[in-house]
């Protein structure tokens, strides 16, 4: 069975995580109030950082920086900017 939480991006409830996804503190806030669709998104999201700004994940900037944007994404309700990326057009 599923857990409900009340997502802080989506801004209703929703099923939770079944797991904390990372250790420490900002998993356990994650874990509580991030739904698994919220999640989801937030991880498309961060293929492309990754992608292109070319980060390197053994480098501790580059995962201080995902970091930040994670939680402005998640918490804040700010969008991910990407320099250079059009998102296609809507039909």
């Amino acid at each position: 069975m599923s857990r409900t939480v009340f997502c802080q991006r989506l801004k209703k409830d929703a099923p939770g995580m079944p797991f904390q996804l990372i250790p420490g503190e900002l998993g356990k806030r994650i874990f509580d109030h991030i739904s698994q669709e919220a999640w989801s998104e937030w991880q498309k999201k961060q293929t492309m950082l990754i992608n292109e700004k070319k980060l390197n994940m053994m480098n501790a900037e580059h995962r201080a920086l995902l970091q930040a944007e994670m939680e402005r994404y998640l918490f804040a309700g700010e969008e991910v900017q990407i320099d250079g990326y059009v998102p296609p057009e809507q039909k």
